[in-house]
């Protein structure tokens, strides 16, 4: 192909992605920048009506800004106790949807029977409920006037009442985020060939040794995947907290809900929201490696 036919077939490929870029730049990339800028004090241009009609906004008397609005965010009592609880919310509820769903995989791949079915689909069953719903019928279910309070107390007993608690938070978001990590995680599970089980087993492994030298490994991209996705899942969940959690000490995302529309404190609800951009970043640059490491090795076979 001659040098002029490949600068034809670039700007043709340019033009072509050039449509969706340019949607995604205009309609969330823009949005983004002036959101940032204004958490650092610039108050004019589009930025303005909001600046006006917001509570304590600091204004920047020019470059490079200010971190005024960062300073009384994280001097907040509130806050600090809140991204606590949203990190601790996070880890725990991760560890468990990875720890579950790997079980499950593993019990269908390594065993199957009926059994693993089932409770694969009942595992699934939860995404084909809507968020909002299951979150007040946890709510309904764990609250203290609820059916587990209302069981226990039937023999004079006092019944845990999960709703309004952290631990309530991570029944909520174990429920919402298993299915998903269920299905990929299966499905990485299953994509190891049989011959290489066989082989270890036919070597004198166990099924401990098999799993942790064989099927682990192999399925490794799958599992971070699946985590990275659980875990940014929940650290800017909505409802669940709203419906499950405490009017304080509860996650971020509900505190930048109050922020912003309760306090009328655009600012630093703008502000939470980059704390929370920040954390999900941290956690996406797993997942970008993950893609790079499936890619590379797809490369080398």
């Amino acid at each position: 192909m001659s040098a002029a036919a490949t600068r034809r077939t670039a700007w043709r490929g340019f033009f072509l992605a050039l449509p969706p870029v340019a949607f995604i730049a205009l309609f969330a990339g823009m949005p983004i920048v002036l959101a940032f800028l204004f958490t650092l004090g610039y108050g004019g241009g589009l930025n303005e009506i909001t600046a006006l009609i917001g509570q304590d906004v600091y204004l920047a008397d020019g470059p490079p800004g200010t971190v005024e609005p960062y300073r009384v965010v994280f001097a907040s009592g509130r806050f600090r106790e809140d991204l606590i609880v949203t990190i601790l919310v996070t880890i725990v509820s991760t560890l468990i949807v990875i720890t579950v769903a790997l079980a499950i995989a593993l019990f269908l791949r390594l065993r199957g029977g009926r059994i693993a079915n089932l409770l694969t689909i009942l595992t699934i069953v939860p995404m084909f409920i809507p968020v909002v719903i299951s979150a007040y019928a946890l709510r309904t279910f764990y609250s203290d006037i609820g059916f587990l309070p209302t069981l226990f107390a039937q023999v004079g007993a006092t019944g845990p009442a999960f709703a309004y608690s952290v631990p309530g938070l991570v029944i909520g978001s174990v429920w919402t985020n298993l299915p998903f990590a269920v299905l990929m995680i299966s499905s990485g599970v299953a994509a190891v060939p049989d011959s290489v089980i066989d082989a270890a087993r036919d070597s004198g492994a166990g099924l401990l040794r098999t799993t942790g030298s064989v099927i682990l490994p192999m399925a490794m991209v799958p599992i971070v995947i699946a985590t990275t996705f659980t875990a940014i899942g929940i650290i800017g969940s909505f409802t669940i907290p709203y419906f499950l959690g405490r009017n304080s000490q509860t996650m971020l995302g509900v505190d930048i809900a109050s922020y912003f529309i309760a306090f009328n404190r655009p600012q630093q609800a703008i502000v939470m929201a980059f704390v929370v951009f920040a954390l999900a970043s941290l956690i996406a640059a797993t997942y970008v490696w993950a893609n790079f490491r499936q890619a590379k090795e797809a490369d080398q076979v």
